[in-house]
């Protein structure tokens, strides 16, 4: 997937080579970066400034701080104290005192200092030997005649790649900006500039490569984020007016398949899915079709939900189809419904890749001519073959591991008139929702069901692994289930497999030898998988081996410890997802997290995860953690990476961006807005959302 183009202008198109001093080398070294053009260039931000605006005499210098200095060279010295060890020192003198400018394994800058040159060095300080000694981070020769990459002011630190330095980013960046500064078009209207009062875009880029203060750098960074974010929010409103133009179905009739459904329930609904339901029906009664997110927390009854949705649309005489991520999932979701819907006289299918090819060929036909109703499956439901009799209504259970075309291909089977409705167990912060979703209406589920217990969350150190072994065999002789999940491995489908497998030969042979084991992976074959999961949901195996298969939506409530090893090398929210397979029972749950927290990243996951069991409150210490890109994974998500917006601090912005979209939406016939409208759905054409 292409990442944002954040040029803007034809100048902006430039092959970054043409610039002087970058060439084909350089030109392929910055590819790296992601800067394949000028306006690439241009929009690669620093991640950091230094402040070097003031200039220390060497007689004021003080252990541990950074420091900008300049001195006059009066002698070089080349040390070896031991193998692979080299030091270049540098005594600088200026007046006040004299101070070592110190390089490590560096020798080959040697023949670049001469004795009585003028040298600026940034450093931190430190006293040794009672010499005064500066660790050099950058430095640069001066000539009061020159102008110099290296500043003494506010000097940006730009992420780098092997082969392109710090001056060397920095001297490329000044070329880009003196030949292409007065070039860059202008990206908002001017009664929009004069309103906020923001510099016009050229300037805001030049106040971030060449700030005259880190709080001007900062200010400059907003305004273009606000440019960022609000072209982004019209390209939201651009797909939402598309959405709203179409003909939709005006769900009205309220027949007796909901309420016979609810009446089935073993529980009464909670308050929020009462409120969420009536927000769906609302949208379903409608003539334009209904595109809404549905966000509830781990057990929070979304599924119940979903359902009496898809029963709505059945009841008004159209299809209803339900797509998951995973085969186990919608293997879970079909038997269980299918039950459900036997009462109801629905007929239900379900349609996965695995199933024979008559099987498939079948299924197709009687969903063409309309004998079921209800379809659940997984990526199958998009394939060219299946089409439908009427399909009214489709919910998409876990729509970030979908790619955004496939969202599309199944709604084009209704021929463009289905509701939507997507639903997501990991909770998503406002910020990222109102960025991600901000074409969709948005309910949450924010209350789980009476009776729910916390699940209790320990930290096991790897060299305890035999104790909670044994604490897992003392719950399984009282008749309880266990997950135990395999570390995870991102490289190879195959190597993750042989890790499972290998797992379970070890606990099947050792600590559970006297307990039925069973193993799940994403490569088993699909029957296989199935007749396992089955045979642990009837308690006939005890403890369940698996990877992150199990993931997404597994419920077995009579499984209520959960043992995830290499609890380090999982994200949070997968973490939280793996947690809540158990719990989900009347029965006090564990969840035990084993690992090595070596990394500062790792201790502050597990922390988390020990502080909290509500899912949003840790969506949002993991987008601290990680940060909006990785939250999600745009890249496979079909989502711009901003360059200038940051999603953790410029909440502010987002909602300012938004409010102002919708109305320019609403006024885009006035010519300065219909270019402001136009440019959006240019830039981010290939985002469909």
């Amino acid at each position: 997937m292409k990442e944002l183009r954040s040029t803007v202008g034809s100048a902006f198109d430039v092959p970054v080579e043409r610039l002087e001093g970058v060439g084909p080398e350089r030109g392929k070294l910055l590819r790296k970066l992601g800067i394949s053009t000028v306006g690439d260039l241009l929009f690669h931000f620093p991640h950091r400034y230094e402040d070097r605006s003031q200039l220390t005499p060497l007689a004021q210098l003080a252990p541990g701080e950074l420091v900008t200095c300049w001195g006059t060279i009066a002698g070089v010295e080349e040390l070896r104290p031991r193998a692979n060890l080299t030091i270049l020192k540098v005594l600088l003198t200026d007046g006040t005192d004299q101070a070592w400018a110190v390089w490590f394994n560096q020798a080959y800058l040697k023949r670049s200092f001469t004795v009585g040159a003028k040298l600026i060095v940034y450093g931190r300080v430190s006293m040794r030997r009672w010499e005064k000694t500066i660790t050099v981070e950058d430095y640069e020769k001066f000539s009061s005649s020159e102008n110099t990459a290296f500043s003494q002011g506010i000097v940006p630190v730009y992420p780098l790649t092997k082969g392109i330095s710090k001056k060397v980013m920095r001297r490329i960046m000044s070329k880009a900006i003196k030949e292409y500064m007065a070039k860059i078009p202008d990206t908002l209207p001017n009664v929009i500039r004069d309103h906020y009062k923001l510099p016009a875009t050229g300037e805001a880029l030049k106040q971030i490569h060449c700030p005259g203060s880190i709080q001007q750098a900062e200010r400059a960074r907003k305004s273009l984020a606000y440019e960022e974010l609000l072209l982004w929010q019209l390209r939201l409103y651009g797909e939402k007016t598309q959405w709203e133009q179409r003909e939709g179905i005006p769900h009205l009739i309220k027949g007796s398949l909901t309420m016979n459904y609810i009446r089935q329930l073993p529980f009464p609904l909670t308050q929020a899915q009462k409120r969420v339901l009536t927000e769906i029906f609302n949208d379903m009664e409608q003539s334009t079709p209904m595109a809404r997110l549905l966000q509830g927390d781990v057990g929070s009854g979304k599924t119940v939900i979903a359902v009496l949705s898809l029963l709505r649309t059945i009841e008004n005489g159209y299809q209803g189809a339900l797509m998951v991520p995973t085969e186990i999932l919608a293997e879970q979701h079909y038997l269980k419904i299918k039950e459900q819907m036997a009462g109801l006289g629905v007929e239900t299918a379900l349609l996965t890749s695995s199933l024979t090819r008559e099987e498939k060929e079948r299924i197709s036909a009687n969903l063409k001519n309309g004998t079921i109703k209800l379809i659940i499956g997984t990526h199958a439901l998009i394939q060219t073959q299946v089409q439908f009799a009427d399909l009214g209504l489709v919910v998409i259970d876990e729509q970030h591991r979908f790619g955004v075309s496939q969202r599309a291909e199944l709604l084009a089977k209704g021929l463009g008139k289905p509701d939507l409705l997507i639903m997501t167990a990991t909770p998503i912060p406002r910020t990222l929702a109102l960025t991600f979703y901000g074409d969709l209406d948005y309910s949450v589920i924010d209350q789980l069901p009476p009776g729910r217990l916390p699940v209790v969350t320990r930290y096991v150190p790897e060299r305890d692994r035999q104790k909670a072994y044994d604490f897992i065999k003392e719950l399984l002789r009282q008749g309880q289930q266990a997950y135990v999940v395999c570390p995870l491995v991102e490289d190879s489908d195959k190597i993750e497999a042989e890790a499972a497998t290998q797992l379970f030969q070890e606990l099947q042979q050792g600590a559970f030898a006297s307990f039925r084991l069973g193993l799940v992976y994403g490569r088993m074959p699909s029957q296989e998988k199935e007749l396992i999961m089955e045979q642990f949901r009837q308690g006939d195996i005890h403890v369940l081996v698996a990877t992150t298969v199990i993931e997404v939506g597994v419920d077995v409530p009579n499984a209520n410890i959960i043992l995830i090893n290499g609890c380090e090398r999982f994200g949070l929210a997968q973490l939280h997802q793996l947690r809540g397979r158990v719990g989900r029972g009347s029965a006090k749950s564990y969840c035990l997290l084993m690992g090595r927290l070596k990394s500062k990243e790792a201790r502050a996951r597990i922390k988390a995860m020990l502080a909290q069991n509500d899912g949003f409150a840790l969506a949002e210490e993991d987008l601290k953690l990680r940060g909006p890109g990785d939250f999600f994974g745009v890249r496979q998500h079909g989502m711009p990476q901003f360059k200038a917006a940051d999603l953790l601090r410029d909440g502010q912005i987002l909602q300012l961006a938004q409010k102002d979209a919708r109305r320019i939406a609403q006024r885009r016939d006035k010519p300065e807005f219909r270019q402001l409208w136009e440019l959006a759905q240019q830039r981010f054409a290939e985002f469909s959302p």
